[in-house]
């Protein structure tokens, strides 16, 4: 049991510290800061999938007036080696795919850059391009792990003879999209040279990852990078990293010192240079006896990545840990296409793995009669199926029943097809798992000045309320009023702080906060002197070798589908989570209701549209690629269940960013089969997919 710190002002709803910065438009984003003469950057992209450059003119850009310099694979400075060869840009004549930073220019304003960078001549040696996904290719591969140190592959038991000898079995194939990131503030780099010093205002995650990333691969020491993010528009993923528009960016502010290089990315250009989910094709194949015990669970999945650098999302790893089975198997196999890099999208590998596993849940309690909350009750287990460690605490059950109980559930008719007028209406349900780690590495620092404590780490808040968070726990292990505490984040000069990333930020920071602020005590008393400082690091823990930590939620939808046009409306969704302690009540549920309403967009709108002859996202941008809007969203309400985790940090709480978005597309495709008697396995849910008579692509 962790030594757990008392509660004071965790636990409270309280307004955002940064609340009135950002309504009144003084929270400065990346593009803010102002900076003595700021020049821009627009960048010259490939427009060929695969081959090489035979040649590059930039002549005629350079002759425009106002531009300042150009930079090609020809004139670039030479980078580091790199694992990461994403980042690697600029270095050869090599082309991998449609979109690829392969030169930049720099003028006086955006406008001349962006003509400038027109004007810039390539021609170039086209190779054959490969961008077609499909389960039957003859050259998917196993990678050697998956995101997030999974293991590739896992097996338990005979899955094959136990599937064969149950007594129901169920055997689909469900498929999800590529989908785009696509945060409200696009990613940018404002960068300076300075006497031999780089600065990076960035649009980022983390900054001390940024730097740690950065600093080699420019060949600079650590000292000489400094990365500022004090406010970021949102990420879900995709700013967990540097990107090589930031390399980009640095490149030309070496050549030009005292000069700040902005490159602001377009919305379109973030279609192929930051990352975005990877489409699946998930085969789940489950048995169990009449009353609905699973016997066997399998989830094989195929998915894409990219031939310049492989990144492999762990889409079966949810399976492996949701639900009982004595016999049980996952596998990821990846095809190597001619495509952009995929990265991180809210809840990576989670989201369209659940997707996939609870839609066939739903099926699987048609199958035996069973109601499929039911169904899902009677395979709880208090045990990691994966691993076989306990969890620290597991209340999927309680999040099952509370929903059924606020949504209404035990009135609902099992059979499908029920109309209103125009209207069939549903309802639906799926539950949802999320690991609950921690990042390593955080140190944190507590200054008293003589009237306030300066907490200081190199956190990251990219809107999900790490501000105010963070400064309550700061001020209960401090034990002072919250009034009382400076924080100071967003700062590569800080002691290091992890990435905002994966659910860990306030568990991470948080409990490096509580070890610093008890060091201080333990240092200087309760009546510190003025300047009296204690900086500490984030202990060990060995959380994982004696427990699974996990939380656990389940999502209910009420969907209608409109009989002549198969429009589908969600008019009420609810979600109800186990999550440890809330730290802060507001932001936590702006952070889950924010994520179900991502899962509501991944459900009926999200879908990036790859032309495969020339590998190319042709609904780039918010025109085309269509995201949930306010007409879209209803009723949604997001609960929690008052609990307090012992074991996993002195806070008692876990991770809320992500566990809102998974299990949420689930629910309401199971609503639209209980509305419509109509199986639909792929998304995103199209009305053309409940238009009857396309046997093809809809099961009935």
């Amino acid at each position: 049991m962790t030594d757990m710190i008392t509660p004071r002002a965790m636990g409270t709803d309280r307004a955002r510290h940064d609340a009135v910065a950002k309504v009144t438009g003084t929270a400065p984003y990346a593009a803010d800061h102002e900076q003595a003469e700021r020049v821009h950057l627009h960048p010259v992209q490939a427009t060929i999938a695969r081959g090489r450059i035979a040649g590059i003119d930039t002549s005629a850009a350079e002759a425009l007036d106002g531009v300042i310099l150009t930079l090609t694979h020809l004139d670039a400075p030479r980078l580091a080696s790199s694992d990461d060869t994403e980042m690697l840009i600029l270095q050869s004549d090599e082309v991998a795919f449609r979109g690829q930073l392969i030169g930049a220019v720099v003028a006086r304003t955006s406008e001349t850059a962006r003509e400038a960078a027109s004007l810039v001549k390539v021609t170039y040696e086209e190779q054959p391009v490969d961008a077609t996904l499909s389960a039957e290719r003859d050259d998917l591969y196993a990678p050697d792990e998956v995101n997030a140190g999974h293991e590739t592959d896992t097996a338990s038991g005979d899955v094959d003879a136990a599937f064969e000898a149950a007594e129901v079995r169920l055997e689909q194939t469900y498929t999800t999209p590529m989908e785009h990131n696509n945060p409200m503030e696009p990613h940018t780099t404002v960068a300076l040279w300075q006497e031999e010093h780089l600065t990076l205002w960035d649009s980022i995650q983390g900054a001390h990852t940024a730097r740690s990333a950065l600093a080699p691969l420019l060949g600079l020491e650590p000292e000489q990078l400094r990365v500022l993010a004090p406010f970021v528009g949102g990420g879900f993923g995709s700013k967990g990293k540097p990107h090589s528009h930031e390399v980009l960016a640095a490149m030309a502010a070496m050549r030009l010192p005292g000069m700040s290089v902005s490159f602001c990315v377009t919305r379109q250009q973030m279609f192929t240079l930051t990352g975005y989910r990877t489409p699946t094709i998930s085969r789940v194949r489950l048995g169990s006896d009449r009353q609905g015990r699973l016997s066997a669970i399998s989830h094989d999945v195929v998915e894409q990545s990219a031939r310049l650098y492989e990144f492999a999302e762990q889409t079966a790893a949810p399976t492996r840990t949701m639900y009982a089975a004595p016999h049980r198997r996952t596998t990821h196999r990846l095809a190597t296409l001619d495509v952009p890099v995929p990265f991180w999208m809210r809840a990576p590998g989670e989201c369209p793995g659940m997707h996939a596993l609870e839609v066939a849940m739903d099926e699987l309690a048609i199958a035996c009669e069973l109601d499929p909350i039911e169904l899902r009750v009677r395979n709880d287990t208090a045990i990691d199926p994966d691993t076989g460690l306990p969890f620290t605490h597991r209340d999927l059950v309680g999040c099952l029943r509370e929903g059924a109980r606020r949504f209404g559930w035990a009135d609902r008719d099992p059979r499908p097809g029920r109309r209103e007028g125009d209207w069939f209406v549903g309802t639906g349900v799926a539950a949802s798992t999320y690991p609950a780690l921690m990042m390593t590495g955080n140190v944190a620092r507590v200054t008293y000045d003589g009237d306030r404590y300066r907490v200081e780490i190199g956190a990251t808040d990219i809107g999900t309320g790490t501000w105010t968070a963070l400064a309550q726990i700061a001020a209960d292990a401090l034990e002072c009023p919250i009034e009382d505490v400076d924080l100071r984040i967003g700062d590569s000069d800080l002691p290091t702080g992890s990435l905002a990333g994966g659910s860990t930020g306030i568990s991470s920071w948080g409990t490096t906060v509580v070890t610093a602020a008890r060091a201080f005590r333990e240092e200087h008393g309760r009546t510190p002197a003025a300047g009296a400082t204690t900086q500490a690091e984030q202990p060990e823990s060995d959380l994982t070798e004696r427990f699974a930590p996990h939380s656990f939620g389940a999502q209910f939808a009420e969907v209608r589908v409109h009989a002549e046009t198969g429009e589908v409306r969600v008019p009420r969704m609810l979600g109800v989570f186990s999550v440890g302690r809330i730290i802060n009540p507001r932001t936590a549920h702006s952070q889950l209701t924010g994520a179900m309403v991502m899962g509501l967009s991944m459900a009926l709108h999200e879908h990036s549209v790859l032309d495969e002859r020339w590998a190319h996202v042709v609904n780039h941008d918010l025109a085309g690629y269509h995201v949930a809007a306010h007409a879209d969203v209803a009723d949604i309400e997001a609960v929690w269940l008052d609990e307090t985790d012992e074991h996993i940090n002195p806070m008692g709480s876990r991770g809320v960013g992500e566990i809102g978005i998974v299990g949420a597309s689930a629910a309401v495709a199971n609503a639209t089969y209980h509305a419509t008697g109509i199986r639909v396995r792929q998304l995103p849910l199209t009305p053309d997919l409940f238009l009857r008579g396309d046997p093809q692509r809809v099961a009935r």
